[in-house]
């Protein structure tokens, strides 16, 4: 009885531990602990809305990934308890692939994707004929289809799914034809080509600013590639993940972005339901 007793007080003692492991002690008090998952390049900006998030009792571990498959993953498994490094085009596609019972809970910003050229400073001045590189990818491909029909070069489907595929094209006013590459390499071509598409990560390792060199970009309007906020799905009304979202959306976390990333993503805080959720 006594070996049961005390087997039962150890059982008792780890429960107590577990349920503690969301919250620290410090000096200003007891703080709420939420482990975020990112790529390297979203801590900047993270870093920034862990020192305001401080402020109102929550401590922020950044938890960095360096591929877009297991920061989902963690989440579903509870090893994070938020990630914010995707578009919600990505999201929808990976969450209904693998079974995963996550949602968005706020969108942030997106990175847009450029049509890029050493030979035309506008879209319109690309001639019959032209070249035109881009990424060979069925996602990227299908988001550099849409720049190209929002830019008026060509015409695709009204059912377009999003996924690339050049016989997907409807209308190909100019003749253009298009080359498809892998996606690291699309500014590397540019002396070969009219034109190129280019990632917004891509762009900037190249040493362009999307903003102001590309000669057309994405805007606020690119939904499918807005970036989010990802939760558990039972767990997208938790209080101190709202808080979170509040402090990423004030208008100092936007101008922070802005800043930081020379203009070259956009803050773009729109509403749940405007992406589909």
């Amino acid at each position: 009885m006594r070996k049961l007793l005390i087997l039962i007080g150890i059982i008792l003692t780890i429960g107590t531990v577990l349920a503690g492991c969301n919250k620290e002690s410090g000096a200003s008090g007891e703080s709420e602990v939420v482990k975020v998952g990112l790529n390297g390049s979203g801590v900047p900006i993270w870093e920034e809305v862990k020192k305001k998030a401080e402020k109102e009792g929550i401590k922020i571990k950044l938890v960095e990934f360096s591929d877009y498959v297991r920061p989902n993953i963690a989440l579903a498994d509870g090893d994070i308890d938020l990630n914010a490094f995707q578009t919600v085009s990505y999201f929808d596609a990976f969450i209904e692939e693998r079974g995963l019972d996550l949602a968005p809970i706020a969108t942030t910003m997106i990175a847009p994707m450029g049509i890029y050229s050493n030979k035309y400073k506008d879209v319109e001045e690309i001639p019959e004929g032209s070249i035109i590189a881009l990424p060979k990818e069925a996602t990227n491909m299908g988001r550099a289809l849409l720049l190209l029909e929002k830019a008026g070069l060509i015409s695709l489907p009204e059912d377009f799914d999003g996924n690339g595929s050049l016989d997907k094209i409807e209308e190909n006013p100019k003749n253009l034809t298009f080359e498809p590459i892998v996606a690291a390499q699309t500014p590397r071509v540019l002396p070969d080509v009219t034109a190129s598409i280019i990632n917004n990560g891509v762009a900037v390792e190249a040493g362009f600013v999307p903003v102001n060199d590309a000669i057309f970009v994405e805007d606020e309007t690119a939904q499918p590639y807005i970036n989010i906020i990802a939760a558990r799905a039972d767990e997208t009304d938790k209080e101190v993940f709202q808080k979170i979202v509040d402090i990423y959306q004030q208008e100092d976390i936007k101008e922070h972005i802005r800043e930081v990333y020379n203009d070259s993503l956009i803050p773009t805080f729109v509403p749940l339901e405007k992406i589909g959720w």
